[in-house]
């Protein structure tokens, strides 16, 4: 099955839309409303599109809306029905702060297929396409660092890996610096950062490190398409954590997913630049139109491709 190419720019929309309302709040120093206003935008213009979604990872639980929560649906229920996955402002500190970075994400996938996460960290790894079994959370980071280095016929000297800057991370950052790999920091936003391994240009060949499980969602929707390298396992530490995981049929947890158990079948990514960073512009408003840049993928078209539009600020 494929999701019919009209809804890629009816999904391009809502992810414009919502970079656009958060974007006259960036540098204001007030991330929750910067992040409020990219989820009105976004429900706004998703309720409008012909389908059904369930939002399956969202921002919380129903007694946390107004945030696009897990298990909302949206739509004007007329259409087919998809999984959405949202995350309306990734780097809430980026916007508030008008720092590079901050984005609008939205993922949709037909339904069932897209994994229903728990809210808990993941432990991710990320590269460019390589051989089956070259790169694995099992191994050692030394293992993983000498077999992608052999396989891109890489000095490992010349391996860049995108680890974001926790004190959770200091073990695999000082690793890495001790095997001689440059070392890329970022401060938030790990949908972006594992988005670097998916193309050459952006010179990262490896992300790693522990993030939200949400975002390993997200991210894998995008790396999908590019044929990228992804694997996640859920840290589960608590007890919370862990009702809730046996409450979604998890039942194995420390299992290491792969992409294609993360997103199955045809899926649609969107990702909209709010502030600048490597990748994607960020909004411009220029008199009554904007200019945003969207990283747009649909795996069955294969379509990888950012796409810039002049639209109209509607009033």
């Amino acid at each position: 099955m494929s999701i019919d190419k009209k809804y890629i720019d009816q999904f391009i929309n809502v992810s414009s839309m919502a970079a656009l309302a958060s974007s006259y709040l960036v540098g204001k120093k007030d991330k929750i409303a910067a992040d409020q206003a990219a989820v009105d935008s976004m429900r706004s213009e998703l309720n409008k599109i012909n389908m059904t979604g369930e939002v399956v990872i969202g921002e919380g639980s129903l007694d946390e809306a107004p945030m696009l929560y897990t298990g909302e649906f949206l739509g004007n229920k007329k259409g087919p029905s998809f999984d959405i996955a949202v995350d309306p402002l990734e780097g809430t500190n980026f916007a508030a702060n008008n720092l590079p970075g901050a984005i609008s994400v939205i993922a949709i996938a037909e339904k069932g297929n897209l994994f229903n996460a728990p809210e808990t960290y993941m432990d991710k790894i990320a590269t460019g396409k390589v051989e089956n079994g070259l790169i694995d959370l099992d191994y050692t980071i030394k293992k993983n660092i000498s077999n992608l280095a052999d396989f891109m016929n890489k000095d490992i000297l010349s391996i860049t890996a995108c680890v974001m800057d926790r004190p959770r991370h200091k073990g695999l950052i000082e690793e890495l610096k001790m095997l001689g790999v440059k070392v890329k920091l970022i401060t938030d936003g790990d949908v972006l950062g594992a988005l670097y391994v998916s193309n050459s240009k952006f010179n990262v060949d490896i992300f790693l490190g522990i993030g939200g499980g949400p975002e390993g969602v997200l991210a894998a929707a995008a790396l999908d398409a590019y044929d990228c390298h992804f694997q996640g396992r859920f840290i589960f530490d608590n007890d919370k954590d862990i009702s809730d995981a046996n409450k979604m049929g998890i039942t194995d947890l420390n299992k290491k997913y792969e992409l294609n158990e993360i997103v199955k079948g045809d899926s649609i990514f969107c990702a909209t630049g709010i502030t600048t960073s490597e990748i994607l512009s960020g909004i411009d408003i220029n008199g009554n139109n904007y200019t945003s840049e969207t990283l747009v993928t649909h795996k069955n078209s294969n379509l990888k491709e950012i796409i810039k539009k002049i639209n109209p600020i509607k009033k």
